[in-house]
């Protein structure tokens, strides 16, 4: 029954009308309205460019914690270079991104070269770059930047800012080189098992640091976006959205095809933003509604994921010829049945496929359902 009405795939969107249903009828006069329609999406902007950021490395079965910290670090740099008027906004923000993108990389040399867990080289990473932010400025700076460079993402479009519409486009990208390109799937292959894959030629060392890198770049993102919106700096900002995002893509990693996804990961965010946004409405004093419900939201998200991770097997041809890197999964088969070949290993939290090896997603190369 749960598999026949989708709850398996499709929990966020129930939730989500679930919420919009109770919140539409108890507070209908200011759930539908269009300020909060529109303070909904553009809130939770930047949360969605950090989930983007901590999706691509979790492809591949890495986890980048450090997200949160190079925000802060692309903000700092863009807006102390804005303060004292070194560069123009725009090549700050480049540099920003750029210097984001080598904390990346560092990240990704102690993974790929000294074998350091992800999990504890980018939380030592945000650390360091924590302590690099707080060098930098230890104060605030208020209003840095120049009106032409925040009407770039601040700028009315279609009824709401223009950074809503970056953060689409952005998602379409990453959608579209995960689901769509061979490198998306050598990077799921990776992610569930990195052995099979470096076995088939993958390049999975190459991945696994390339994905570090595109993830500081887009973490930096973030902070742009931040200094579009808001065009303050504070110490603060950056660590703060780390929670929040992981909370997406982990719940939005059961959604859709039962591993990380893009879509999945937005659905999620929005679904929890409502939720948040009527709770909000409900309780006079609602500090502390965000982080509980993150909290518990999280738990159940990884508790879910976790549950839901399914082994799929099919009989291999006896003369069924290995996949080629780039192949798309094509195999040559003939004859009958043979030994039984797992072919994926969908689990969107990380977990252990039949050979023992952990990841968000575990699969064989030739076997890609995600296209």
């Amino acid at each position: 029954m749960i598999r026949r009405l989708g709850f398996d795939r499709f929990s966020a969107l129930y939730l989500w009308a679930l919420f919009m249903l109770y919140f539409g009828i108890t507070k209908h006069a200011t759930f539908f309205s269009s300020t909060t329609f529109k303070l909904v999406l553009q809130e939770n902007v930047i949360v969605g460019v950090l989930a983007l950021a901590f999706l691509v490395p979790l492809a591949t079965g890495t986890y980048d914690l450090a997200i949160g910290a190079q925000m802060s670090l692309s903000l700092v740099i863009s807006s102390t270079l804005a303060q004292h008027h070194t560069v123009p906004n725009l090549l700050g923000m480049v540099i920003a991104l750029v210097a984001c993108g080598v904390a990346g990389a560092v990240s990704g040399f102690f993974v790929v070269k000294l074998n350091v867990n992800s999990f504890i080289a980018t939380l030592g990473m945000s650390q360091v770059i924590t302590a690099v932010v707080y060098h930098t400025s230890f104060q605030s700076i208020n209003s840095p930047f120049t009106n032409s460079f925040e009407s770039i993402g601040a700028g009315n479009f279609l009824g709401v800012q223009r950074y809503v519409w970056y953060l689409l486009v952005l998602a379409i990208i990453l959608w579209f080189v995960l689901e769509h390109t061979p490198a998306g799937r050598f990077m799921f292959a990776t992610g569930g098992n990195p052995e099979a894959a470096r076995l088939a030629g993958v390049q999975t060392n190459r991945l696994v640091w390339s994905s570090l890198i595109v993830s500081g770049v887009i973490a930096g993102f973030a902070g742009v976006v931040y200094s579009w919106k808001v065009g303050d700096y504070d110490t603060t900002v950056g660590p703060g959205y780390l929670f929040p995002a992981v909370a997406a893509v982990f719940f939005g990693a059961s959604q859709l095809k039962g591993r990380a996804n893009v879509w999945g990961t937005m659905i999620a965010l929005y679904a929890l933003a409502w939720g948040i946004e009527g709770l909000q409405l409900t309780f006079i004093n609602s500090n502390w509604v965000q982080p509980a419900f993150e909290g518990v939201a999280l738990l159940l998200a990884v508790a879910l994921a976790s549950y839901q991770g399914v082994i799929r097997v099919r009989r291999a041809k006896p003369n069924a010829t290995p996949d080629a890197p780039g192949s798309g999964g094509a195999t040559a088969e003939a004859g009958g049945g043979g030994p039984p070949v797992v072919t994926s290993v969908a689990s969107s939290a990380p977990g252990s496929d039949a050979e023992g090896h952990t990841g968000p997603l575990a699969v064989t190369h030739g076997a890609d359902e995600s296209a």
